[in-house]
C-alpha cells in the first residue's frame, strides 16, 4: 500500500518498459529494436526483465515479434469503435486515406440462409462484393457484401473504389440508417492470408452486419475479416439507469 503523498514504486520492468518505449519513439515502422541479450547489456538490466517488458509491449501492440526473425516496432493500431459508420468515414475521421480494391463480384440466388438475413425470396438474385479495405495504402481488412440485386441496377466494380455507403445514398437514394453487428475473435484461413499479406491463421476480427434504410428495410449483410494486428476494438460503457 504506498502512502498517502508519496510516489508510486517504479519496477525494474516498469523502468525498462519505458526505456524501450524511448527507443521505438525513435525508431521507424518496421524496424528491427536490438535483442533481448544487447537490450540487457545497454540498460542494465536482466534478460528476463527485458523478455518482460517486451511481451507487454507486444500485448500492447506497440512491438511485434516474429519467430526466428527478431522484434520490430508495430505501427500502432486503430480504435475501432461501435459505430455505425462506414470503413471510409472512420478512416477519414482518423486522418487516414480510405481505399478499396475490388476481388470479386458476381450474382447468385439468395438460397435460404441469405434470403432470411436480406428478407427477400431464396430465388431472389443478390450481388455478392468482395473488397479488400485499404488505409493509406496498407491492407486493414476483407469485406465480403450481399445486397440484392434490384437494389443497385448498374453497378460495375468500378464504381466501388470509395465509400459504399455514399454511393448508395448519391446515387441509388438510399440512406444505411441502423444496423446489426456481431462480432468474434477468429484467424485468417489462407485466401485472407494471401489477400491481407499475413502469416496463415493471423489472429483477426470477424464482423458480420446487417444494416437498415430509414424504412427499416434490410440493405446488406456484411462479413468482414479485420487484421488483428491493426485493430482493437472500443466502446463506451455506462451503468444502467435504475
Amino acid at each position: 500500500m504506498t502512502a498517502a503523498g508519496s510516489q508510486p514504486r517504479v519496477t525494474k520492468q516498469s523502468a525498462t518498459r519505458q526505456q524501450v518505449l524511448d527507443l521505438i519513439a525513435r525508431l521507424g515502422i518496421g524496424t528491427a529494436i536490438p535483442s533481448e541479450r544487447q537490450l540487457s547489456v545497454d540498460l542494465g538490466v536482466s534478460r528476463l526483465t527485458v523478455r518482460a517488458a517486451l511481451d507487454d509491449l507486444a500485448r500492447e501492440g506497440y512491438v511485434v515479434r516474429r519467430r526466428g526473425s527478431g522484434t520490430y516496432v508495430q505501427q500502432p493500431k486503430i480504435a475501432q469503435e461501435l459505430t455505425m459508420t462506414s470503413f471510409s468515414e472512420d478512416m477519414r475521421r482518423r486522418g487516414m486515406v480510405p481505399g478499396s480494391r475490388t476481388l470479386s463480384m458476381a450474382t447468385e440466388l439468395a438460397g435460404a440462409r441469405l434470403g432470411r438475413l436480406l428478407h427477400v425470396s431464396p430465388s431472389e438474385k443478390i450481388l455478392v462484393i468482395k473488397r479488400l479495405r485499404l488505409a493509406d495504402g496498407e491492407t486493414m481488412a476483407i469485406e465480403t457484401l450481399h445486397l440484392p440485386d434490384a437494389l443497385v441496377p448498374g453497378l460495375e466494380a468500378q464504381d466501388l473504389g470509395g465509400s459504399f455507403y455514399e454511393l448508395l445514398r448519391d446515387r441509388y437514394g438510399v440512406a444505411v440508417a441502423s444496423g446489426t453487428q456481431a462480432i468474434e475473435p477468429t484467424v485468417t484461413n489462407e485466401v485472407e492470408s494471401a489477400a491481407l499479406g499475413v502469416p496463415l491463421h493471423s489472429p483477426a476480427f470477424l464482423f458480420e452486419r446487417t444494416s437498415r434504410d430509414d424504412d427499416g428495410q434490410t440493405v446488406e449483410y456484411v462479413q468482414s475479416v479485420y487484421r488483428g494486428d491493426r485493430y482493437r476494438i472500443v466502446t463506451e460503457l455506462s451503468r444502467p439507469q435504475s
